[in-house]
């Protein structure tokens, strides 16, 4: 971002200034205006009656998040209706529409840049029009998504009459703006749009590669590698083709018949594990959240040793399977060498595989991954009064089996994918931080920009 800089200019002086609930330094010559001095229009939109059919769009709430506009949740309006409605409750381009309800959504804003197409925007959004020569609407738009925007919105909002926050048209145009000289502030929010674009190609790029893993993992779980001879099974409620070298066991086939331990077994019950058996630290009870995040270092609950040894039955080892079985069904990983030792909790299942059939990483995967397995889950785990897995359900888990050899290769495919999906993931989570980063610097003067 060589945009911007930090001022050295002797000629620049700070001040201080109240926002809110706190004071605040900023340039010397910046102002500090309210929205209703710089708006030529503040409305709020209007309640449409919604039809099925795609007519006049509707941006409702859920078209504005964090990260922008989501055509994708666009409702609609009868255009014989929308002819009713005033050109004010439609949205024009340079306009800030702002999310004025709701815990959560309170405050999203988008600034509008499109000039084709005709959008009503309904009763939780205000529109905010503004006088473009004082403020530069993007500005407006990246400036209300700040923490100095956000608490002030949060000061300025009530409870409206269902109990649900709300921010008032009048109460909005009351809330006061920081405001730079008008090149600083395009500069400014050109900045910050330079990022928002690097975010949404980060995003785009992790959907595209969540979509190549889908496709490939389903082909490799169903054709495996360089395969031509193809077998039918019967498979639950669906037939499925196998390469005919591979081999259809259960899970319960699966298992290892070396180990001292129950090779598949549930959690013990939550009445087990009272009060008093719990601890600051020692043993790890683990539970489905380290499985559905894979992350086996959070922090959790502790046993004591004395409860450690009682359940000793319990305990999980490196290369046993971890399996969700309420709430979140049928998630999956390996429990990894590194992981402190623990015990496995009610919410889960082990299994214990013999390695000379199945590799462990290899039928966590198809678990969690594959339609095959979780049509077998879902027709199953939904009976009787309550939804879940249980041991027995497990057991009969039907899994094609490939040589020891292609489930190697198989895995490291799809590792060699997740591998890459997460270094872009972590890539979009730098450039959330260093946008914070920035509109804490660039919002408040403290980092300066070339205007030049």
């Amino acid at each position: 971002m060589s945009d911007a800089v930090e001022s050295e200019e002797p000629s620049v002086r700070f001040r201080q200034t109240q926002l809110g609930p706190r004071t605040i330094t900023v340039p010397e010559h910046w102002s500090r205006v309210r929205i209703k001095d710089v708006s030529e229009i503040v409305t709020r939109g209007k309640q449409p009656t919604y039809v099925d059919k795609p007519e006049v769009p509707v941006l409702n709430q859920s078209c504005i998040y964090w990260d922008g506009f989501h055509r994708e949740n666009l409702k609609y309006l009868d255009e014989n209706v929308a002819e009713d409605w005033k050109p004010k409750h439609f949205a024009t381009k340079g306009d800030v529409l702002i999310n004025s309800t709701g815990q959560g959504t309170l405050g999203r804003a988008l600034y509008w840049d499109r000039e084709s197409g005709v959008y009503a925007i309904d009763s939780h959004i205000t529109r905010v029009s503004v006088d473009s020569d004082i403020i530069d609407p993007e500005f407006l738009r990246y400036y209300i998504e700040s923490t100095w925007g956000q608490t002030m919105l949060y000061v300025y909002c009530v409870a409206g009459s269902t109990g649900q926050i709300e921010l008032s048209k009048t109460d909005l145009m009351s809330m006061p703006v920081l405001l730079p000289p008008i090149d600083e502030q395009r500069r400014i929010a050109r900045i910050f749009s330079k990022v928002d674009e690097q975010i949404q190609q980060t995003d785009e790029i992790i959907e595209e590669m969540k979509k190549l893993r889908e496709g490939l993992m389903q082909d490799l779980y169903s054709s495996g590698i360089d395969n031509n001879k193809f077998t039918s099974y019967q498979v639950g409620p669906r037939e499925i083709k196998i390469p005919s070298d591979w081999q259809l066991r259960t899970v319960d086939e699966l298992k290892s018949s070396t180990t001292s331990k129950k090779a598949i077994r549930g959690g013990p019950p939550g009445g087990r594990i009272k009060k008093s058996d719990r601890s600051e630290e020692g043993a790890k009870l683990y539970v489905q959240e380290n499985v559905i995040h894979n992350d086996f270092e959070r922090r959790g609950d502790y046993l004591s040793a004395e409860k450690f040894e009682e359940l000793q039955s319990a305990k999980v080892d490196p290369g046993d399977v971890l399996i969700t079985r309420s709430g979140t069904i049928g998630k999956s990983e390996v429990f990894p060498d590194h992981a402190q030792r623990g015990i496995l909790g009610s919410s889960l299942i082990r299994v214990k595989v013999d390695e000379d059939i199945i590799r462990p990483q290899y039928l966590s995967q198809f678990i969690a991954d594959s339609h095959i397995a979780q049509t077998q889950i879902e027709a199953m785990s939904h009976g009787g009064t309550r939804t879940g897995l249980n041991n027995k359900i497990v057991k009969s888990i039907q899994v094609p089996v490939p040589p020891i050899d292609e489930q190697d290769r198989i895995s490291e495919i799809l590792k060699t994918l997740d591998e890459r999906i997460q270094q872009e993931k972590r890539h979009r989570d730098n450039l959330d931080e260093l946008k914070r980063g920035l509109m804490q610097d660039l919002l408040t003067g403290k980092v300066r920009v070339d205007t030049d």
